[in-house]
């Protein structure tokens, strides 16, 4: 990743977050894209869920550049996310589908959407994407930034 994928990134972010339907259309294809994701959101307050996405979104572009709110945020959601009582326990394997979801949203939401776009949008995620995975199976490993 480097500074000009952060910059593809959040032109993209805030253009699908211009977009009232972004959000919602993210979910509308994740619930659908398992019976697992299904289930795991069967008592959700979706209007919540949808702020929580948003800011979520943001600080994890903010994560990847070290700062230290974004990677807060990023060790209280993996904590929140991950095995045990009283924890979602979302396994790494559902990273996959909510990465596709949402690119599949981007790409319905933005109207600049190319390779490029995807391809910055990956990379921005990628690092929190492969954070959260680690921790959930105990692993440590470090955020990279731009390069």
């Amino acid at each position: 990743m480097n500074l000009k994928d952060l910059e593809v990134f959040n032109d993209s972010y805030e253009r699908c977050s211009a977009s009232p339907e972004f959000v919602a259309r993210f979910y509308e294809l994740f619930v659908a894209s398992s019976p697992e994701v299904a289930e795991k959101f069967r008592h959700t307050d979706f209007r919540r869920q949808k702020r929580a996405l948003r800011a979520s979104l943001y600080l994890m572009m903010v994560a990847v550049q070290g700062y230290p709110e974004g990677v807060a945020h990023l060790e209280r959601m993996a904590d929140l996310h991950g095995a045990g009582a009283g924890k979602l326990d979302i396994g790494p394997h559902l990273y996959a589908l909510w990465l596709d979801c949402l690119l599949r949203a981007v790409r319905e939401s933005d109207p600049f959407f190319d390779d490029n776009v995807e391809r910055a949008w990956k990379a921005v995620l990628t690092p929190g994407i492969e954070f959260m995975k680690a921790r959930y199976e105990g692993r440590e490993v470090e955020l990279r930034g731009p390069e």
